[in-house]
């Protein structure tokens, strides 16, 4: 069992990550798959995460206690949840949002410039894609296969293409930079 936090402010796609994801673990990877929210009452730039947990069996718990993989794309949301992943968990970050307080020594540290890379491909608002070809690639919660079916199924069909160049952006950097 996979249990995974999302977190950033209201407008980064939080919620749309935890959607993408979920739907690429249940009905592409076919997994067992839950999702839930939480969001301030402001509709953008509030904190917001999502929760997902993927599972080989039915999920009987379905929110996240303790965090395997936090995604923090935030400086809030990583101060927020950082103390709530689990030792010897994984942090995945965007580089320029994120500045990381002395680390804990169990923890895994993997950043990526995700805004950066999203403002290049001329949409800032792309970054939360960016981030989730970045988290395929690096913990193996889904399979690249089912997170590339899921993106375009999940976003408007205008904004397609640029949602694939997002995803093979972070999924490239993973894999080059951090994998291997």
């Amino acid at each position: 069992m996979a249990e995974v936090r999302f977190a950033g402010y209201g407008g980064q796609g939080i919620i749309r990550s935890g959607i993408i994801a979920g739907r690429a673990a249940s009905i592409h990877d076919t997994k067992h798959a839950t999702m839930s929210q939480s969001f301030g009452p402001e509709a953008r730039g509030g904190a917001c995460s999502s929760q997902l947990v993927v599972s080989e069996s039915k999920v009987l718990y379905p929110y996240v206690t303790k965090s395997d993989v936090l995604v923090a794309m935030s400086q809030e949301g990583y101060e927020k949840f950082e103390p709530e992943l689990k030792d010897n968990g994984m942090l995945l970050y965007d580089v320029d949002l994120v500045k990381l307080n002395p680390k804990r020594g169990n923890i895994a540290l993997y950043g990526i410039p995700a805004t950066r890379f999203a403002e290049e491909l001329g949409r800032k608002i792309v970054a939360n894609v960016v981030m989730l070809g970045f988290f395929t690639a690096i913990a193996n919660v889904v399979t690249y296969e089912s997170m590339k079916r899921a993106v375009p199924e999940s976003v408007p069909e205008k904004a397609m293409d640029l949602n694939l160049q997002a995803f093979e952006k972070g999924y490239q950097y993973g894999k080059e930079h951090v994998s291997g």
